[in-house]
């Protein structure tokens, strides 16, 4: 076995590996003397203030607004929230009757769980109605229906009604007012690889629901049919890109009607990107949609089961074909609650947890699962930047538990002799698994926003700071392994918004910036980004004034390639 030594004392060894996409990044919620509000305030709208920031002369970032800098002596609570969302309209939607509802179909929670267990006899019942079924068969095939009379020549037939289906049985619990018409009314569209079919045996679970958050109103609007080639005339004026270099183009997305989001989550499982939660301009959401990667198709799929509450800034992890989510907040509330959705039946639960140890209340936070372990570290309780390193055991999705791995220590206050044993509290970092080492980059305390990289061994609970020469500050970015290259798009640096793309070469631990081809994105932050086929998705995000819905793809091109050099570990 081969094993490299770079200059910064980190030896490259082959091993095997896998992708792993960062967390998304919520959005912030503070106001800093250093940091503008429109990179800090989590409040969705513009900044009222505008003054000129200053950026670094070599980063080519993108202005999407001015940047305000507060007073010196200006600061407020650190994560503190500071909007005021607006309550959206979920009342109004079209009358439908029950007998209008779609048709059960197959792999629904329903039918999931109707395995009979009192059936003694299943073979010969089986056999009964297959009889059964052959000789009605055989009776109607000999009876030839009468013709039905016609008057005046015409050759229309008409048969006769069918008697109305009887009205369902009274719930014996009474849901919330609008409830379950809402459940009746909600109409969800099916993809090719995602079945989001609502099946009329899910009503029997409303009372198991009864305790759980109602859905987020899926906004109206009629489906998006997949957009025309675009005329040649009127497409924009873009330079041709070398076939090596990667490139920037918005997605032809179809589907059903979404949200624009900030602070969701995304997460790939196969072929999808599973988005949840986030917030735009007025409002929060725990809403799940199902993005097609391959064709570009929105879904909503129908979900039942112990629904979360709207959440922003939370963590999603997938494990195995199931989604984990931690934390998230909505305006002042913070949670540390633990869900769980099957992405195979779409339906919540609420895993017991067990032991009296749980994390604190927090959002901002990273989540990164290493053998059957999700390790979360950092984030915000409304009051101070955390530090510390929590680990949940998955092994059993049903009973999991929590352990304390690092605790929340102090660091040494800058220009101290000692250097720090750890990195600071911070919230709107990043953070990847490569083998068994953690890796954190950027984010903000409150008061600075950072450009260290971090790397914790999880095996052997040892912190290292990284030197890196030439550094880039950035927070609320999204950072995507890719080989041993770790791609950051978009984030804030402490004066703009930025559409940048930043690789960090893990071998040499040294910041490279490409030129990228194509359309950008405007500057953001907020946003998610996936790796699926050679290429990265970024989906949604904030810009200090707009909130955004579109899907951009960054082609990798050669840089593809990286996936096959892929295979190390750090060793500290």
């Amino acid at each position: 076995m081969r094993r490299a030594t770079t200059a910064n004392g980190f030896t490259i060894t082959p091993t095997s590996s896998r992708f792993r996409d960062s967390p998304n990044r919520g959005d912030a919620e503070y106001l800093t003397a250093r940091i503008p509000p429109s990179a800090m305030v989590d409040s969705g709208k513009e900044a009222r203030s505008p003054a000129a920031s200053s950026a670094k002369p070599s980063m080519a970032a993108h202005r999407s607004h001015k940047s305000l800098v507060s007073s010196p002596n200006e600061r407020t609570e650190i994560y503190e929230d500071s909007d005021e969302s607006d309550d959206s309209d979920e009342d109004e939607e079209d009358d439908q009757p029950p007998s209008q509802q779609a048709l059960p179909r197959s792999h629904t929670p329903g039918h999931l769980a109707s395995k009979s267990v009192n059936d003694r006899s299943a073979g010969a019942a089986a056999k009964q109605a297959a009889e059964l079924a052959v000789r009605q068969r055989s009776q109607s095939a000999s009876q030839v229906p009468p013709r039905p009379s016609t008057a005046g020549g015409s050759s229309k037939k008409s048969y006769p009604k069918q008697p109305p289906p009887p009205p369902p049985p009274a719930s014996a619990e009474k849901d919330s007012p609008g409830d379950h018409e809402r459940d009746l009314k909600r109409g969800y569209g099916r993809t090719t690889s995602v079945l989001t079919s609502k099946s009329n045996a899910a009503a029997a679970s409303s009372s198991s629901r009864s305790t759980s958050a109602t859905l987020s109103q899926v906004p109206k609007g009629e489906h998006v049919a997949f957009p025309p080639l675009q005329d040649p005339k009127d497409a924009p004026d873009i330079a041709p890109a070398p076939a090596s270099g990667m490139y920037w183009s918005k997605a032809p997305t179809s589907g059903a009607a979404h949200s624009n989001l900030r602070a969701h989550t995304t997460t790939l499982i196969g072929s999808n990107i599973y988005i949840f939660g986030g917030c735009d301009a007025r409002t929060c959401f725990n809403t799940m949609y199902v993005l097609d990667a391959d064709a570009f198709y929105w879904s909503v799929p129908h979900v039942v089961g112990e629904i979360p509450m709207p959440l922003r800034a939370m963590t999603c992890t997938a494990v195995g074909k199931k989604l984990v989510v931690f934390g998230g907040g909505d305006g002042p509330t913070y949670y540390n609650d633990v869900y769980v959705l099957d992405t195979v039946n779409f339906r919540w639960t609420k895993p017991k947890i067990v032991g009296e140890r749980v994390p604190s209340k927090r959002r901002a936070h990273t989540a990164c699962l290493y053998k059957n372990g999700i390790y979360v570290f950092g984030g915000g309780d409304g009051v101070r930047a955390l530090n510390d390193i929590w680990r949940l055991d998955v092994g059993d999705m049903t009973k999991m538990s929590w352990k304390l791995i690092s605790g929340p220590e102090k660091t040494p206050q800058s220009g101290a002799k000692d250097p720090a044993r750890r990195p600071k509290a911070r919230g709107y970092h990043t953070a990847n698994m490569v083998g068994s080492k953690l890796i954190i980059y950027g984010g903000s305390d409150g008061g600075e926003c950072f450009d260290d990289v971090w790397v914790y061994d999880v095996e052997t609970h040892a912190w290292k700071a990284v030197p890196i020469p030439v550094t880039y500050r950035r927070l609320s970015h999204t950072a995507t392994i890719v080989g041993s290259y770790l791609f950051v798009i978009g984030g804030h640096d402490g004066g703009e918004y930025c559409n940048d793309v930043l690789l960090l070469n893990l071998v040499t631990m040294t910041w490279d910036k490409r030129r990228v081809y194509g359309q950008s994105p405007t500057g953001r932050g907020y946003h998610g980004t996936v790796l699926h086929d050679s290429r990265l998705m970024a989906v949604g995000g904030f810009d200090g004034s707009d909130v955004f819905g579109d899907v951009h793809i960054l082609e990798l091109a050669v840089h593809a390639y990286y996936s096959q050099i892929s295979h190390f570990t750090i060793e500290v």
